[in-house]
């Protein structure tokens, strides 16, 4: 049984601008199979059980399968002028939709997975930084975070060291600040908005804004979808699928404290969709 703490939280279920008239779009949601579709009354999202709660933001449509607890959290940064927002489709993961916003959350595999672009030997060493779970927002925040990259955009012209603030704003979303190489004192902005199929199967969809007004739209997408489809191998092949939450069942390292935070807040919310609660 689905804890209603899961029913009640926004989830995305498509991009915006690809949703089209009746019959529509279908697709599944926590398991539950949904339907999407435009209207005279706007995008409307359809269950078993009739309209489901909708939002339309960041150029997805998000929806609620039970009565939401809150509303969508918020990116100031998706109306700051001068900004690119970049929909950069969708990639179908078999894995936990847990793990996919853990492994957005890793920055010790970057040398190992995107090799000359994120990360590169013998720069492996991940140095402290600070996590928190922030009370007033309900949202895991990693701070002051430092890595060299290669190549840390798609507009970045050599290697730098690269500053990261990551952010959990909800159970399967994660938004990424780092540094903008194309505008000293700004971040760009990188989420990911993992819908649950399954509790095993996730689509993710990778969402950007950007200071970049020379590189091709195609390019940013391509990038993006580049780096996430390297990680893809990686979700696919980790065992367990579920996220375990038991801190007994998997030892973290120093790098990973981001992670035990994730899943530490997790645990106290009762968002256990794609959880594995014990040792098998």
């Amino acid at each position: 049984m689905i804890p209603q703490a899961v029913l009640d939280e926004w989830y995305p279920v498509g991009m915006a601008a690809q949703v089209g008239p009746p019959p529509g779009r279908e697709t599944m949601l926590l398991g539950q199979p949904i339907t999407l579709f435009r209207d005279s009354a706007g995008i409307r999202v359809t269950g078993p059980d009739g309209d489901l709660a909708v939002t339309v933001a960041y150029g997805h449509v998000w929806a609620c399968l039970g009565t939401p607890a809150h509303a969508l959290f918020p990116i100031p940064e998706a109306t700051q002028e001068g900004r690119r927002l970049v929909d950069c489709g969708v990639v179908r993961v078999k894995c936990s939709p847990l793990r996919a916003v853990e492994n957005f959350l890793d920055i010790a595999h970057f040398p190992f997975v995107h090799t000359d672009i994120l990360g590169a030997e013998p720069h492996t060493e991940v140095a402290r930084y600070e996590v928190q779970i922030r009370e007033d927002s309900d949202e895991v925040w990693a701070t002051k975070v430092h890595f060299y990259q290669p190549q840390a955009a798609k507009s970045a012209e050599g290697g730098i060291v690269t500053e990261y603030m990551y952010r959990v704003p909800a159970p399967t979303a994660s938004v990424l600040y780092k540094t903008c190489p194309a505008r000293a004192g700004e971040w760009d902005v990188i989420g990911i908005f993992v819908q649950p199929l399954t509790e095993e199967l996730c689509d993710v969809w990778p969402w950007m804004a950007l200071f970049d007004d020379e590189t091709p739209m195609a390019d940013l997408i391509q990038f993006q979808q580049m780096i996430f489809l390297q990680d893809r191998s990686i979700l696919e092949n980790q065992i367990p699928r579920l996220l375990p939450l038991d801190p007994g069942m998997e030892i973290p390292t120093q790098a990973d404290l981001t992670s035990v935070a994730y899943r530490r807040w997790l645990k106290r919310k009762g968002l256990t969709y794609g959880a594995q609660m014990v040792a098998a």
